[in-house]
């Protein structure tokens, strides 16, 4: 089984492997060496096999062959650079941090937060396009190789639910997600994908960056995404895909009024995943660029992707998450016993890709596996063709007087009236019956609450129509995009 970095090997020398616009752009012959000059620096400041190594850095080319080095000479953290202090206290201890890997001069509050024998390492690219590190390590020490059960990369899932558990991915199981991706999305050395998701989560950092190299195709990573600079960078750049979260999706589709933005002929397909995508929104998109948009389905713990839709001919199914991609996908029940095609249950995976369990976590372990099926937490179905459809996460469904309501079905049809952009539906305390539904509703246009309720009636049984609305501004969400139902349920709950 190869390992991470086998993952460049699919580049030839002189092709561009990595574009910043209006800034780097290394060919695959450089973007080798810069990673194995970065791994053999942070082996001279005493990183070893297995030492977590923490990046602080935002999109940039540092993010990403800063992150590949960490996976070559030690075990890649990447955090959000948006943490305070508490937030990098939390995260650093837990993954107990050798070292801290941040921009000149930035980073203060992971700074602060780091342990007073760990060194902090700064490293940026120079004017030439070559890795720096001011005041670091003059010369690189050898750097033994990774193999294949050597764990490349730690992430904490989002703890929407409980307290965050920390995911171990090993070479082998990025490895395999690389090589399911690939093939599934048909990517060549000719594709180039434009990477808006943040490189500190698994979303931008496989689908949108090692994915594309494992294609050797080329990766365009804007420091920041903005929808008004998509259809320029997509012109400029030969941009063929992009993936990105439902939020981002929204944002391209409003502003472009249903018209395809001019010289985006490149494109050959959407991609979307790491939340539910409305079928109103999946129609619009398809309308305004043109090009089949596909849902897909990714968790940390599997190395991102464990399903998708696939592209043209092949059927796309709005409201699934399409097919196993290399990965075996069943639904269980309480038990873990394996559920007809059609039945309610949870949805479980098993492949090359999954993690092998939570670290130091064993309680959450025994939860999370049935055998060697992971569970994902999610309720849902799969059909005779093998698509999957997903109703909710399990603990977020509402118990109304013992009838089970899955929040997705009815945010969707909220999202239906043409003056809701956003809804996020879940449940609130209830004296008779336990759990009422309630939703949170962002407003494009005028509408009533009573409207809005008669209207979710048409298409809901009694039973499952809000009860309460709440009119706002703005969804939390998590900083990939995630909504996080129980935040927003806090929110809105009585003490």
């Amino acid at each position: 089984m190869p390992t991470l970095l086998n993952v460049l090997d699919a580049g030839q020398d002189d092709r561009l492997a990595l574009v910043i616009p209006g800034g780097i752009r290394l060919t695959y012959r450089r973007l080798r060496e810069e990673v194995w000059r970065g791994a053999e620096a942070l082996a001279a400041c005493g990183v070893r096999r297995g030492d977590r190594v923490a990046l602080v850095y935002p999109n940039s080319a540092e993010a990403i062959v800063l992150f590949l080095a960490a996976a070559a000479a030690g075990t890649a953290a990447p955090l959000n650079p948006a943490y305070k202090v508490d937030e990098f206290q939390f995260y650093l201890q837990d993954t107990r941090a050798r070292a801290l890997l941040v921009p000149p001069g930035q980073g203060a509050p992971a700074r602060q937060a780091l342990p007073a024998d760990a060194p902090v390492v700064e490293a940026a690219f120079d004017e030439h396009g070559s890795l720096r590190f001011p005041g670091g390590p003059g010369s690189g020490r050898d750097v033994e190789p990774p193999g294949e059960d050597d764990v490349a990369l730690v992430l904490h899932t989002s703890g929407t639910t409980s307290r965050p558990k920390m995911v171990p991915l090993r070479h082998r199981n990025l490895a395999a997600s690389v090589a399911n991706i690939v093939p599934w999305y048909q990517l060549t050395a000719g594709d180039v994908s434009l990477c808006v998701m943040p490189l500190f989560h698994v979303h931008g950092l496989v689908a949108s960056a090692l994915s594309t190299f494992g294609s050797g195709g080329t990766v365009v990573v804007p420091p920041r995404f903005s929808p008004f600079e998509f259809g320029s960078l997509v012109r400029e750049h030969g941009v063929t895909w992009y993936s990105a979260v439902p939020t981002i999706h929204q944002m391209l589709a409003g502003r472009s009024a249903r018209a395809r933005p001019e010289g985006i002929e490149s494109l050959r397909f959407a991609r979307s995943c790491s939340s539910a995508l409305a079928p109103e929104l999946m129609a619009r998109l398809e309308d305004v660029l043109g090009v089949p948009v596909l849902e897909a389905y990714g968790m940390t713990e599997a190395s991102h992707q464990m399903a998708s839709n696939p592209l043209p001919p092949e059927e796309r199914q709005p409201g699934s998450v399409g097919r196993g991609t290399g990965v075996e996908v069943a639904v269980l029940d309480e038990r873990g016993a394996m559920l007809p095609v059609g039945a309610a249950g949870e949805v479980s995976v098993r492949g090359a890709n999954v993690m092998d369990g939570y670290e130091a976590n064993a309680a959450a372990n025994a939860e999370a596996f049935a055998g060697d099926w992971f569970r994902t937490g999610d309720e849902g179905t799969i059909d005779e063709r093998g698509y999957v459809t997903l109703r909710g996460r399990i603990k977020e469904l509402i118990n109304r007087g013992g009838e089970k309501i899955a929040p997705r079905e009815i945010d969707e049809v909220l999202l239906r009236h043409p003056a809701v952009s956003e809804a996020v539906t879940f449940g609130v305390p209830h004296p008779s019956w336990g759990e009422e539904v309630a939703a949170a509703v962002v407003l494009s246009g005028d509408v009533e609450t009573r409207e809005l309720m008669d209207f979710c009636r048409r298409y809901l049984a009694d039973f499952k129509v809000p009860r309460q609305l709440y009119f706002v501004t703005e969804i939390p969400r998590t900083a990939t995009g995630k909504v996080q139902r129980r935040h927003v349920a806090a929110a809105f709950s009585p003490e």
